[in-house]
């Protein structure tokens, strides 16, 4: 106890420096949402469910490849009969992000636990060159 004592500065320069170094796993982990190579990986692998929540008109300009359109107002009544099985993984997506956040969390309130938002959107998509579709 002594030694804390003694070296109380040695301490709190330790604990700032350790805090430090866990910030960007810290600030990694509260970023809502996916990247897109997770959101490929979970699409590839486990057969996510693509669910983009924007207008009609913005998912006609682009949208990620197999994705459903399915407005945020309406996503209440739309999704059940859509996915019908809640265990099933679920990316939710819009232009950039901030809609996708909303319609996941109102997408786990209905039992469906394993959807996500995609961090950025469908921007970071275009930014990921990964392929987009149009109407």
């Amino acid at each position: 106890m002594k030694f804390f004592l003694d070296n109380w500065m040695l301490m709190v320069i330790a604990l700032t420096s350790g805090a430090a170094l866990m910030w960007p796993i810290l600030a990694q982990g509260a970023a809502s949402g996916l990247t897109t190579a997770q959101a490929v990986q979970l699409i590839n692998r486990e057969k996510a469910v693509v669910i983009d929540v924007c207008e009609p008109e913005e998912f006609a300009q682009g949208h990620v490849a197999g994705a459903k359109n399915v407005p945020l107002a309406q996503l209440e009544t739309h999704l059940p009969k859509l996915i019908k099985n809640k265990a099933t993984p679920v990316v939710v997506l819009c232009q950039a992000g901030s809609r996708a956040a909303r319609g996941a969390a109102q997408a786990r309130k209905m039992g469906y636990e394993q959807a996500q938002p995609l961090a950025g959107g469908l921007k970071a998509w275009r930014e990921a060159s990964l392929p987009i579709d149009k109407m």
